[in-house]
């Protein structure tokens, strides 16, 4: 017997497969069988092989690990390992700090950091309790009994209650539903709120009562435990009876029963074993590009303290003279003996002296302004909120709000993403004919682009109009299609729609009431269609479909025909068509299949190519008017055949290796000499903004690349009509629909289609290629955009063309790939990120897209009508495309802004405190003397100057929101990344220098003369205390020099840091100990403050120090503006003419007017994840608005409010 993590293999199971060899490699574990026996209802035989239990755990530590594995994360980061080496160093006799200087920062650092990593593992502990103490019913002597799920064990038999989740993945058995069937939602599991159908096996279905459930004693042989949702592979043995199982009969952990009273079924994974535990592993991590800049920085910053170190050392070593009485050196001490050795020891003892120079809170401050700007600003950003649907943005992660601030390519998908994904079906062609009346959103933009006039056909009467259904044709509706030239195939276009599909119908049994529950909505307009061409489907059962036909016999006549489901053909990506085999009450069989026009039309029988001429130049002309086309085709099959091929997929299903590419394989050998029926057109119209939104980031300098796994014409044509594409761009279209490679694929060799499709896309690329080089030398010259196929692409991503693709892509301003897989999605996005280096952004809204957003490095998912998956694997997920304006124009741009002036501050905050102690070591002979007390050094960057950049990194705005979308240019700045440039280090260093310089010479070089009113001369404390004071004023206020906009947080935080220090220097400096050090300060504060000259000093040195700032920012707003202040200054007269003009209108209205006008200003419904937000016209006085009372604008709104259009005036009621 084989058992899973066991390699025994018992003789007497000889008739089972044998388990993969394994090889021991080094450390590795060895491998497991390649499948698990579970015994049914016996806990003893599965107690040796100790499956894993049902408690889960997604907490990150645990209390043993919490310390190790905690400070481990923290030390990951380069600066607090600086830091601790810091703090080492300081505990040791060459320091000339107390080792408290660098040790509480650094501990204080780590004690926040630690506590919110304990208080996120608390919540996680506590969910995971919750959920591990929920109940279930399991079989325990003939009766049901309650226990928690964490003591589930594999084997167990368990009992599920209609509405309650499953607790591990479970067999199912039997069901209360007649003919074994449950109905299961899986939306934890994919987002699909559709509900699935799942099967028990016939065998099964008698053990419902725990009397008859005891009885139950199968073996389970199945895959191991894995992490794919959509298969798996096993079989049960009972009473030496094997039966092949599938997905159909597996209930997932996480998913729940719906319309079924109970279930019966036995436990097969539990707890991490689980499919959905084996998902849970975190999206790929992804670090900002400015992130990994930053640590450039850092070391820049470690470069210059080693050079400063290695100048005080050398210095040291020069100026110690060993005849300097004063120094009382010895002959036998080493300073005495070796200069080398000077030289050395002072090096550590300034690098603990200057170690203030690279900042301790950066990243903890940076961390927190970046959690902030996500849960405050863009969660709560109502004009990225969705009313429709109830849908807030959500930024998922926090680590990449600036990278939305530097896009340059955006890979969109297309259906769902730029379409609504509400598919209506709007043509068809039946044997040779097109059928259907109107003209689509598509053809409108076609005729427009012209300057053609469309004449819309008026729509016939009595024309039929719900969801999914918006066909206009007399022809075929109400029996009509009875004196068509094709009646038969009419009748078997329509039993296929109703037929091959997976659709579950819900509700009453009546053609108004009934609900389709589609895996997609394609398959539910399918079956509309069905339904009102007379072919209602209204009932499932796992064997059966039955459907109410009209017209059939006799005009007028309706019957219920009951088809018996034989077999289903899934569709899959690789195989992209859908087959079921039924057999017609009168016993005929036929096989129906559904598809992707190319996969139909290679597996057609012969004979058919007149059929297939008209129907292929139907489906060019539907794709034009950009409609999404399947082809339908039908079989006659003979029982013979049927049978004999029925044995091989029997064979196929009960595999419990490669089981579905052996399925694959079993179905090309029925799905061939194929009758074609016709052809099916759906309409997916734009979604709302999209034109729009595309021509505004493409003004922007964003590129555009949508990548679709539509046909090509209609891949164009929606590319036209949202503004990718437009008639003034040169288009390069390599596409595998050419005579050359008609011919090849004709020929059928396969080894020559390859050679001949890799060789037209060769010479195509490297044609284009040239003429886009000759392009963009010249002045003038269009826009250039590419379309590529899949096949096509498939060649030209192999790594001899890679090159020329991407130099032809990165010279197009629009890209559209069509006919790609979800990996080809993927490999198109590494390209671009890891060939070009730029920063990519991908957005999708389906499963199929997953693979794309977690190539970019930003991906975003859209919350809609495919499930959930692509939010769960995206960085930031929106409602509709449109929101990408202001994710990345407004929140993005000013996310990068903020960010860069956030370190920029940091690195010259700290330059210019360290250079100040720098310039002292001069005049102490480099001897390490400390210029500040430590308590002044470790409080600087964590009290007297922390509060101001975490204000700046929340409120700088440098144009307002409306701006930033009306001139999209300004985003240009964050592509070229103009805010860190090594330009803007240096001006910030020599910033650094200027001030640092000012601050020390004014300050030591006018005490000379000064003395306090006791009459005695300033000495070091009295120096270095007001140094300090004219230093942490200096910095505080250099904030609001660089603020582009200031609110009263700046001037409560700059005030209240400033303040924070003189408050500290009293009390610090009015107590003393005996065991402290601070007895060189005990009284300073007091002393200078009774003196005029401290006084004097205060105004005068900020002011000169900061004038240095002032005037090169005048000079550069002036002479070398960014793009932003030349926006600043067109708009600057704006904001009080608004406001006037804002308040004008106000006093003009009546008090109902007023409340009509507040509440007109508001979403029509409100998202309880919604509120505030800063940014957002009319809505800062929310609850005001509500009482029907006018709010007056906040500060930090004017701006915006300004750049708005002002409101027509309210003529006065009288």
């Amino acid at each position: 017997m084989v058992r899973s993590g066991n390699l025994s293999v018992d003789s007497s199971a000889s008739y089972r497969r044998t388990p993969s060899r394994t090889v021991t490699l080094g450390h590795i574990q060895p491998q497991a069988p390649s499948f698990r026996t579970v015994y049914c209802n016996d806990r003893d035989s599965n107690m040796p092989v100790r499956f894993k239990g049902n408690s889960i755990s997604t907490t990150k530590y645990n209390v043993f690990t919490f310390l190790p594995k905690g400070l481990f994360e923290q030390f990951r980061r380069i600066a607090n390992i600086y830091f601790l080496g810091i703090s080492c160093l300081s505990m040791t006799p060459i320091s000339p700090v107390s080792p408290i200087t660098n040790v509480a920062p650094l501990s204080m650092v780590l004690l926040v950091s630690l506590i919110k990593e304990a208080f996120e593992d608390w919540k996680r502990f506590q969910n995971d309790m919750s959920i591990n103490n929920t109940t279930v019913d399991i079989l325990q002597d003939q009766q049901w009994v309650s226990i928690p799920w964490r003591k589930l064990q594999v084997g167990d038999i368990v009992k599920i209650k209609q509405d309650a989740f499953f607790p591990a993945d479970i067999l199912f058995l039997s069901s209360t539903n007649p003919d074994g069937i449950c109905y299961v939602e899986t939306a934890n599991l994919d987002g699909e709120t559709n509900l699935k159908i799942r099967k028990a096996l016939e065998r099964t279905w008698d053990y419902l009562v725990p009397e008859k459930a005891s009885e139950f004693k199968g073996e389970i042989q199945c895959e191991q435990p894995n992490n794919s949702l959509y298969t798996f592979t096993g079989n049960l043995v009972v009473q030496k009876q094997t039966l092949p199982l599938s997905p159909d009969q597996l209930l997932l952990r996480g998913c729940s029963l719906r319309n079924t009273e109970y279930i019966v079924g036995a436990v097969v994974f539990t707890g991490h074993e689980t499919k959905v535990m084996m998902n849970a592993m975190n999206a790929p991590s992804k670090r900002s590009t400015l992130e990994k800049k930053l640590d450039k920085l850092i070391i820049t910053i470690f470069c210059v303290l080693i050079t400063m170190c290695l100048i005080g050392a050398i210095g040291c070593s020069i100026v110690t003279d060993r005849e300097d009485l004063y120094l009382g050196l010895q002959k036998s001490d080493w300073e005495y003996r070796n200069r080398l050795a000077i030289g050395f020891f002072t090096f550590f003892t300034l690098i603990t002296l200057f170690s203030s120079i690279i900042p301790i809170s950066l990243y903890v401050s940076i961390e927190m302004i970046k959690f902030i700007q996500s849960t405050q600003f863009i969660n709560r950003d109502l004009n990225m909120y969705h009313a429709e649907t109830n849908t807030p943005a959500s930024a998922r992660t926090s680590n990449l709000n600036e990278e939305l601030g530097q896009v340059e390519y955006i890979f969109s998908d297309k259906t769902g993403t730029l379409t609504r994904n509400l598919m209506e079906f709007f043509k068809c062609s039946i044997s040779g004919i097109s059928y259907g009346c109107g003209v689509t959103e598509i053809e409108r933009g076609i005729a427009q682009r012209n300057g053609l006039k469309v004449h819309e056909e008026e729509r016939s009467t009595g024309a039929i109009r719900e969801k999914g259904f918006n066909f206009d044709d007399p022809r075929l509706m109400r029996g009509a299609w009875r004196n068509e030239p094709n009646p038969d195939l009419c009748k078997e276009l329509f039993r296929c729609l109703a037929i091959c599909h997976t659709v579950l119908p819900e509700g009453d049994e009546s053609p108004e009431k009934i609900v389709y529950q589609a895996a997609s909505p394609d398959e539910a307009a399918l079956v509309t269609a069905a339904k009102n061409f007379g072919f209602f489907f209204y009932r499932r059962t796992p064997t059966t479909v039955y459907v109410r036909e009209s017209h059939v016999e006799k005009m007028g006549k309706i019957q219920d025909v009951a088809y018996e489901i034989l077999n289903v053909l899934e569709f899959n990506s690789t195989r992209k068509r859908q087959s079921v085999v039924c057999r017609y009450p009168d016993g005929r069989l036929v096989l129906y299949c559904k598809g992707a026009d190319n996969v139909i039309f290679e597996r057609l029988a012969d004979g058919m190519d007149d059929v297939r001429k008209v129907t292929r130049e139907h489906l060019e002309h539907f794709g034009s008017s950009g409609l999404r086309t399947l082809c339908l085709a039908y079989r006659d099959l003979d029982p013979e055949t049927y049978n004999s091929w029925n044995e091989k997929f029997i064979q196929a299903k009960s595999a419990l290796r490669d089981r579905e590419k052996k399925l694959d394989e079993v179905a090309e050998l029925i799905e061939k000499d194929l009758t074609l029926i016709g052809s099916t057109a759906i309409e997916d119209k734009l979604q709302e903004g999209v034109p729009n939104c595309i021509e505004t980031l493409s003004r922007a300098g964003i590129k555009i690349w949508v990548l679709t796994g539509d046909k090509m014409e209609t891949a164009i044509n929606i590319a036209y009509a949202c503004n990718l594409i437009n008639n003034d761009m040169k288009q390069f279209i390599i596409s595998s629909e050419t005579d050359t490679i008609r011919e090849a694929e004709e020929r059928g060799d396969q080894v020559e289609i390859a050679r001949v499709i890799k060789e037209e896309v060769k010479k195509e690329l490297r044609k284009s290629l040239e003429e886009a080089q000759l392009y963009m030398h010249t002045v003038a010259g269009p826009k250039l955009a590419l379309v590529i196929d899949g096949k096509c692409l498939m060649y030209a991503l192999d790594p001899s063309l890679r090159v020329t693709l991407l130099s032809l892509s990165l010279n197009c301003t629009s890209v559209v790939c069509c006919r790609v897989s979800p990996l080809q999605k993927a490999q198109v996005t590494s390209l671009v990120r890891k060939g070009a280096k730029k920063i990519t952004l991908s957005i999708g809204d389906g499963a199929n897209d997953v693979s794309m957003i977690q190539a970019a490095h930003v991906g975003i998912g859209i919350s809609g009508m495919e499930g959930m998956q692509a939010v769960m694997a995206s960085d930031f997920a929106i409602a509709q495309f449109r929101f990408l304006t202001d994710l990345l124009l407004v929140h993005g741009r000013w996310s990068y802004l903020r960010i860069c002036k956030v370190v920029m501050y940091f690195f010259y905050k700290n330059l210019t405190f360290t250079l100040t102690q720098f310039w002292f070591t001069f005049r102490t002979g480099f001897s390490g003397q400390r210029f500040y007390d430590d308590w002044f050094q470790s409080l600087y960057n964590v009290f007297f100057t922390a509060l101001p950049v975490i204000v700046l990194g929340l409120f700088e705005k440098d144009v307002s929101a409306s701006l930033s979308k009306r001139y999209p240019e300004l985003y240009r700045e964050g592509i070229r990344n103009s805010f860190f440039k090594w330009r803007v280090v240096g001006v910030w260093a020599t910033s650094a220098v200027y001030q640092s310089l000012v601050c020390y010479l004014f300050v030591t070089t006018s005490s000379f003369g000064a003395i306090n009113s006791s009459g005695k001369i300033f000495g070091l404390w009295d120096v270095s205390t007001l140094v300090f004071t004219c230093l942490v004023i200096a910095v505080n206020v250099r904030i609001l020099l660089m603020s582009n906009s200031i609110t009263r947080w700046h001037y409560i935080t700059v005030g209240g840091s400033i303040l924070a220090w003189l408050v500290f220097a009293f009390i610090y400096c009015g107590i003393t100990t005996p065991r402290d050090r601070n007895e060189n300060v005990y009284f300073v504060i007091y002393v200078l403050m009774s003196t005029f000259y401290f006084y004097f000093t205060l105004l005068l040195v900020p002011v000169v120090s900061l004038l240095g700032d002032f005037i090169f920012q005048g000079v550069e707003r002036w002479f070398f503006p960014y793009d932003y202040q030349i926006v600043q200054e067109i708009h600057r007269h704006e904001s009080d003419a608004s406001k006037a003009d804002h308040l004008e209108i106000e006093n003009e209205l009546t008090p109902q007017e007023a409340r009509s006008y507040a509440i007109s200003q508001l979403p029509r419904e409100l998202s309880k994840h919604t509120g505030f937000a800063f940014d957002s016209p009319g809505y800062e006085s929310f609850f005001a608005s509500q009482l029907g009372v006018y709010a007056p604008q906040k500060a930090w709104d004017v701006a915006r409010r300004a750049s708005m259009r002002s409101r027509p005036k309210v003529p006065k009621k009288k």
